[in-house]
């Protein structure tokens, strides 16, 4: 059990924390808010924090958590990225390429959407970002063959869906 400092070790996972929020609720407003009650919310617990083997698992777990209660309590599932404002697309040499390049980015957003909740953090927090079996395996509270089987099915499914798509045209 190690010495965790608020500053220190907290307060540097804030852009992580926003990240996991904002994909879930996909409101960059909600994240903020949620990235708020979840730094409140260590703090408060702060007399624990020598039983915590990870405080970047616990607040990842924490802001997942409200996230997912934010969800519920809204009355919706989620919406899809597509009805998002689109970042600047990467500047391709012609008009038709930018288009084909911006629906393929929607169709895969939408189909990361539209995976089953668990397959869906278990593929953004190993995909997008980077993070270990193990560490997803204590947030999510599963084991780390139940992290593996989740995304080894969610990229199935993603590839299926994504080949059926490009087969049939967008």
């Amino acid at each position: 059990m190690k010495n965790i400092s608020f500053r220190n070790d907290v307060l540097p996972l804030k852009n992580e924390l926003f990240r996991l929020a904002l994909r879930i609720t996909l409101n960059r407003a909600e994240a903020e808010d949620i990235v708020q009650d979840t730094l409140i919310k260590v703090w408060n617990n702060r007399d624990h924090w020598g039983d915590i083997d990870s405080i970047e698992a616990y607040c990842l777990t924490i802001t997942r958590n409200l996230s997912l209660d934010h969800l519920k309590k809204s009355g919706r599932d989620t919406k899809s990225l597509d009805e998002r404002p689109q970042d600047e697309i990467d500047q391709s040499s012609n008009p038709y390429e930018d288009m084909l390049q911006k629906d393929r980015i929607n169709l895969l957003h939408r189909l990361v959407d539209g995976l089953p909740e668990k397959q869906r953090c278990c593929m953004q927090l190993r995909d997008f970002e980077g993070k270990p079996y193990k560490e997803i395996a204590n947030i999510l509270s599963i084991t780390e063959e139940q992290v593996k089987v989740n995304i080894f099915r969610a990229r199935q499914a993603i590839k299926q869906q994504f080949r059926e798509f490009d087969k049939y045209g967008l």
